[in-house]
């Protein structure tokens, strides 16, 4: 019987998202420079994670795009999705982790900004959407792995050779 009471996870890949209830979390694991933004509903339990690769889906190529690989596609697309769910959009909150700067360049400008860039494009989508992110734990140049229980509303981050914290 007390199989049927652990957590089960559910894992969100790279430029990926998924959406969970209890007694499920989400986690998602390999950002380095990538973003991993959850948006939840406490009341209705109800979140979901996407795992930003890039801030701007006019850097794709031609063709069909990835909405989850993007910050400008992935937020909306998150949204809505949690919305048809059941969330309630005046509700949802954000945690996010990511957006390390992962190699030191010489030279290269803004392109070679991908973390910080990816953390931006995020927080401004959440904010168009006028989204609240309680918290967050971003930059560094140190890969993340994250999960998100939804029972408590609390983000586990393990940042690699710096432990493990709850946000």
């Amino acid at each position: 019987m007390a199989d049927l009471l652990q957590i089960q996870v559910v894992k969100v890949g790279i430029a990926d998202m998924n959406i969970v209830k209890p007694p499920y979390s989400i986690r998602t694991s390999g950002l380095g420079s990538c973003v991993g933004v959850v948006i939840y509903d406490e009341k209705k339990e109800i979140a979901g994670l996407a795992h930003v690769m890039l801030p701007d889906s006019s850097l794709a190529k031609s063709g069909q795009i990835n909405i989850a690989k993007f910050a400008d596609t992935a937020v909306k697309e998150l949204v809505e999705r949690l919305v048809k769910q059941g969330a309630r959009p005046n509700f949802l909150k954000a945690k996010m982790a990511g957006g390390a700067q992962m190699f030191q360049f010489a030279s290269g400008g803004d392109l070679m900004r991908i973390g910080p860039r990816n953390v931006e494009a995020v927080k401004k989508e959440l904010e168009e959407l006028r989204i609240q992110v309680v918290s967050e734990d971003v930059g560094g140049n140190s890969g993340r792995t994250i999960e998100f229980n939804l029972t408590e509303c609390m983000l586990n981050i393990r940042t690699v050779n710096k432990g493990t914290r709850n946000i």
